[in-house]
């Protein structure tokens, strides 16, 4: 009967270990291309997945090299045309009307993470070089980059990576990033987008039946 039982556990816990660990996708592209200073037509990068399930876990890393930061807006647009807002004028408040100085960002934002990239100033944060860098939630203030004071300070973070958890990962996933003030220009030297997925239902029950044929077997012997 122990014996039984030991089995049983463990098949519990290798059961729960594949539904969480069971897919970590990474696309990374390395662009080295330069964001149009003060042009709302910006720049794009596609990143595809196909055989996938439903996303449990979202981040992208994204590492901009110049310019100031207060002067980026960046989204991610899943293939199921969820939409979720990175930068957005990071700093822009009723008390700073350009955001922050800082040259260059080498982070990951993150559904998992709780400091808001917005106002990483108020907090504690590091800087490697004059960037930006450490995990952060992503801005998700899903209004115009034009808008300016106290819009900013009040805004709903309602476009956070965590609206595209459950999503198809299917597709293209398009980056878009835009300078939209002057002075220095942003180099957009790489970015990665890592899409953790689970298995459907169906899936799951396939496994739990083949472990538990395994235990039949073992318990007739």
């Amino acid at each position: 009967m122990k014996t039984i039982i030991a089995t049983l556990l463990l098949t519990a816990a290798v059961t729960t270990t594949f539904a969480q660990t069971l897919y970590t996708n990474t696309v990374t592209t390395t662009s080295g291309q330069a964001i149009p200073d003060n042009d709302s037509s910006g720049v794009v990068g596609t990143a595809n997945f196909s055989g996938l399930q439903n996303v449990s876990s979202i981040s992208v890393s994204l590492s901009l090299a110049g310019g100031y930061n207060g002067d980026l807006y960046a989204y991610l647009v899943s293939p199921t045309g969820g939409f979720s807002v990175l930068l957005n004028r990071v700093g822009v408040s009723a008390a700073n009307a350009s955001g922050y100085a800082d040259a260059g960002f080498n982070i990951t934002l993150s559904d998992s993470a709780t400091a808001n990239i917005h106002n990483y100033q108020g907090g504690s944060y590091s800087l490697s070089g004059g960037s930006l860098i450490g995990t952060w939630a992503a801005d998700g203030r899903n209004i115009s980059p034009l808008s300016t004071g106290t819009v900013f300070d009040t805004a709903p973070v309602n476009a956070g990576l965590s609206t595209l958890v459950g999503s198809d990962p299917n597709g293209q996933w398009v980056l878009f990033l835009a300078d939209l003030s002057s002075g220095g220009t942003t180099t957009l030297t790489s970015w990665s987008l890592t899409l953790v997925t689970v298995p459907e239902p169906g899936m799951l029950a396939l496994l739990g039946l083949g472990l538990a044929g395994i235990v039949a077997r073992r318990m007739r012997r």
